[in-house]
């Protein structure tokens, strides 16, 4: 189904991290991907020592699960979506590898009100936090969208889906709060960017809401095994797996589709409970 087609995925922490099974189910429809993950990059100026061991930590930890998941062979690049230098980086990398894309998925997300599983009420979060957060979770959706465009790197006809879900649109009994109203933005962008880009490009933007999921590091964060169980109980069709999401973003990356500006659910049904 991809053979002759390359997908950027972006947002892999480790081998758990949902975008790593989309990027295993494209390699299994013979479809080739190239990684993105946190890491130092040449820009980083002042970098604390903690924050640099963090960054230089979740890059070892994201290379390894890369090459041993999808290949030795696999492409990884570190990327920082808030660094325009960083961008361009990316953009003069994939030219020197000769990689075109037909798509990507926008798994990047990043909130500092979450720590050890306690959120900050949305009247504590300071200026900086809100900005912060909406830069990395929502806006680096398009500023990913055109430094790709731009170089010609991004085809005609390609397909881009983001990760999202359903507190985007509700109060939930898992609150991410600032993280919610991010991807309520990512939601809204995903939409416009259908239409723009379907315009002038026939390239289609879609978002999947999935599940409560605490295999991941970003699941992890909040949510507790109740919150899962909870959610399990409610939906009519039990939660859905890692390799459920990994089978919607393949039919959605698939050329021969025409599906844009949708938000997919793909959550066992727990969307349409009270």
């Amino acid at each position: 189904m991809f053979t002759n087609k390359t997908f950027l995925i972006t947002g892999i922490a480790d081998e758990n991290s949902l975008a790593m099974k989309v990027a295993e189910k494209i390699i299994q429809n013979n479809g080739k991907v190239v990684c993105t993950g946190l890491g130092v990059t040449p820009f980083h100026k002042n970098l604390s020592e903690k924050a640099t061991g963090f960054l230089n930590k979740s890059y070892s930890d994201f290379e390894a699960a890369c090459k041993n998941r999808l290949g030795a062979e696999t492409l990884t690049f570190p990327l920082d979506v808030t660094l325009p230098e960083s961008l361009d980086s990316l953009v003069e990398f994939l030219n020197q590898n000769g990689v075109k894309l037909d798509g990507f998925l926008h798994a990047i997300a990043m909130d500092k009100t979450i720590r050890n599983k306690s959120v900050k009420p949305m009247l504590e979060v300071t200026a900086e936090e809100f900005n912060d957060t909406m830069t990395v979770s929502a806006f680096s959706l398009i500023s990913l969208s055109h430094v790709l465009l731009m170089s010609h790197i991004l085809q005609k006809g390609a397909s881009i889906v983001s990760l999202s879900y359903i507190a985007a649109e509700k109060v939930s009994f898992f609150p991410y709060i600032n993280m919610s109203i991010a991807k309520a933005a990512l939601e809204r962008l995903t939409i416009e960017m259908a239409y723009e880009l379907g315009r002038d490009y026939g390239i289609r933007a879609n978002c999947v809401r999935f599940s409560p999921y605490m295999g991941s590091k970003a699941g992890n964060a909040t949510l507790k095994t109740e919150d899962v169980d909870r959610a399990d109980r409610l939906s009519p069709l039990g939660n859905a797996t890692p390799e459920d999401l990994a089978h919607e973003v393949v039919h959605l990356f698939r050329p021969e589709t025409r599906i844009t500006g949708e938000i997919r659910h793909v959550d066992g049904g727990f969307h349409i409970m009270g």
